[in-house]
């Protein structure tokens, strides 16, 4: 239990609480108490605080907030009480004191440290504005601002809603990505390039086309993105400590729902499952697995602009990135593709947070205890696709420029240009013209028209590479030449 000791004062600004461990002196310049402090000993080893995830803590003061106005709806809390950590609430809201919410976001306990460090923060704003002074005269952190709760239905209630606002951020990103790819494919809608598989030459395809692949993956992608946040609806909040509502009034639960959708303008439910939902924490491993995919489709086009981009001279040099700074400290006028290296990093990151959030929901019995590091690992892998994706847009998708002669180069010396003559005529005269290409070193045109099965006119109609990118075209220029061949009038 955490409560200012009857008759016991500090001295020089201080003031005395205790709990079940004893009791400690806490700095009046501090909202927190002694729980908060004795995290802060504990668990004080990465640096980054629970204030540090973008609304996790603004998450549970709004829970505490319409807790107190369920509680009050359903006699739990005398109104004075209840509007206090209602407004204390509000206070911390408008402004956001991050040093007042210290607990390491690695800590103990399935985030216990962090329920009472807002508890104890909302609970002395509440009793300073009730009583002029910090203490707990009137409110108490767990009497009463976390009546009906728990630490097990309020945590991840809190991170369901901080990862939902997030998502709906990153789904922003997104869409800024795949218009900057749709820009491009319209672009190089015209540009023919080769196409390649098992990185060997294929056929021709357009640089629009390419682009195209990565621009609808990522509409795919934000799909899922939208998926994933409407699963951010549904909370275990009312099933307390073990999923059996222990603790709350009758009314509390349908009172709490409907004050915190009013709180935070979200149509928010209750889990199916209490117990499901303090058990199993396998949603987020769906959760990350979303973001892992965007972060390795964000990855393999990244890859694939370092090769297109490769040389400029003794590489593919099908496209040009921009240059955004020097890329040796040694060799004068080397530029490295520094974004799409950057953005696979991140990738990297968001792998290793989707192996640890894999792990934390393996858990155990009726809570899973390993939220605070699940929370850490799905928020930063969000917070870094929303940074990286718009430099990745502004520093290189936006400025990158076709190498069209080089493109049209390569597609036009490909063997795989020896397909038409499968069409044309069959395989095996198709397999031919290859062999006789590649030993001749000819282009496969040149090869055709060698071999007499088609003469120079025809082999430029069937063998013009923007026809293979365009199926409309092709399977009429296919078709008239089966015809021609079937009659044997080709190659005269």
């Amino acid at each position: 239990m955490n409560e200012t000791m009857p008759g016991l004062t500090g001295s020089d600004g201080d003031r005395i609480e205790t709990d079940a461990l004893g009791s400690r002196r806490i700095d009046n310049a501090h909202y927190y108490g002694i729980q908060t402090v004795r995290a802060q000993e504990n668990f004080s080893i990465s640096g980054k605080t629970i204030a540090d995830i973008p609304g996790f803590t603004q998450s549970v003061i709004r829970i505490k907030q319409a807790a107190a106005l369920a509680n009050l709806a359903a006699g739990g809390l005398a109104r004075d009480i209840a509007e206090a950590i209602v407004g204390a609430g509000a206070y911390c809201l408008e402004n956001f004191e991050p040093s007042q919410f210290c607990v390491d976001i690695y800590h103990g306990g399935g985030g216990t440290a962090a329920n009472m460090n807002v508890n104890e923060v909302l609970a002395n704003r509440a009793n300073e504005a009730l009583t002029g002074r910090k203490g707990y005269d009137r409110v108490h952190p767990n009497t009463d601002v976390n009546m009906a709760q728990s630490t097990n239905d309020v945590i991840p209630s809190a991170m369901k809603l901080a990862v939902h606002g997030l998502l709906a951020q990153l789904e922003g990103t997104v869409s800024i990505l795949v218009e900057a790819l749709a820009a491009k494919e319209v672009e190089f809608a015209d540009v023919i390039k080769l196409s390649r598989t098992c990185f060997q030459d294929a056929l021709p395809i357009t640089l629009g086309q390419q682009l195209s692949g990565y621009r609808h993956g990522f509409q795919r992608i934000f799909r899922e993105l939208e998926s994933a946040r409407e699963k951010c609806l549904r909370l275990p909040l009312g099933a307390t400590a073990v999923g059996t509502e222990f603790g709350a009034l009758a009314g509390y639960k349908k009172a709490v729902y409907a004050e915190l959708s009013h709180v935070t303008g979200l149509a928010l439910e209750p889990d199916e499952n209490f117990f499901d939902g303090l058990q199993n924490a396998d949603q987020w491993i769906s959760m990350s697995g979303v973001l892992k995919t965007l972060a390795l489709s964000m990855a393999k086009m990244c890859a694939d602009l370092r090769l297109m981009s490769s040389g400029p001279r003794a590489g593919f040099s099908e496209i040009t990135l921009p240059a955004v700074q020097p890329g040796s400290s040694i060799m004068p006028g080397k530029v490295n593709p520094v974004i799409p290296e950057m953005a696979i990093q991140v990738y990297f990151r968001i792998l290793g947070n989707d192996a640890t959030v894999t792990r934390a929901c393996e858990g155990e019995l009726d809570l899973n205890v390993w939220e605070s590091i699940i929370l850490n690992a799905v928020t930063e892998s969000i917070v870094l696709l929303d940074r990286a994706i718009p430099l990745l847009v502004s520093k290189c998708i936006a400025g990158i420029d076709a190498n069209e002669a080089t493109c049209r180069a390569a597609a036009e010396g490909s063997l795989a240009l020896s397909t038409a003559i499968a069409a044309v005529f069959d395989y095996p005269k198709a397999g031919s013209v290859a062999r006789f290409a590649a030993e001749q070193g000819l282009p496969v045109k040149d090869a055709a028209v060698q071999m007499a099965l088609l003469s120079r006119g025809e082999a430029e109609e069937l063998f013009e590479v923007s026809l293979f990118a365009d199926p409309l075209r092709y399977q009429t220029v296919i078709q008239k030449y089966r015809r021609l061949a079937q009659q044997g009038a080709l190659g005269g």
